[in-house]
């Protein structure tokens, strides 16, 4: 059974998914050298940290990413569309987001073919990597479901 979910369970959704970018651009710019600054308005800063810009940006895309989550990933608005549906059209307005954000705010130099796929490759792996841990985390709650019915079965 789903657990009631109020405006403070969303927001905190929406700072966990911010929180997750920031470790990562954290990451990134301690790994980066000095010439990135100059490729990305990311890593303005390189090894000495991110921007305010950056960090606004990085939370207008985690709002995204957490109404996005709300609109097609739970039954809030379409309770009818198959979950297979419902994620690609999760994942196709994140992509579409990011890459908005991305000719917006001179992520990366657009005419940059190299760019694109990092890019690409980057988008594809964290969506990998986001689904594998949805399958765990389902997988986990099924088993503890079968495991709480068939407890009350046989209190029966």
């Amino acid at each position: 059974m789903e657990e009631k979910r109020t405006v403070f369970s969303y927001i905190g959704q929406m700072f966990s998914t911010y929180g997750v970018m920031v470790v990562i651009f954290i990451i990134f710019c301690m790994v980066l050298d000095e010439s990135t600054g100059e490729y990305s308005t990311l890593f303005e800063l390189a090894g000495r940290g991110l921007t305010i810009n950056t960090l606004l940006q990085l939370f207008l895309l985690a709002l995204i990413v957490t109404v996005s989550q709300v609109v097609f990933l739970t039954d809030a608005i379409f309770n009818n569309l198959s979950m297979v549906l419902r994620n690609v059209l999760f994942f196709s307005t994140i992509l579409a987001a990011v890459i908005l954000f991305a000719c917006i705010f001179a992520w990366f130099p657009i005419g940059d073919v190299r760019a694109w796929i990092g890019f690409g490759i980057s988008f594809a792996v964290s969506m990998a990597v986001s689904i594998f841990i949805t399958r765990i985390v389902e997988k986990t709650e099924n088993s503890k479901m079968q495991e709480a019915l068939e407890k009350y079965n046989k209190g029966k």
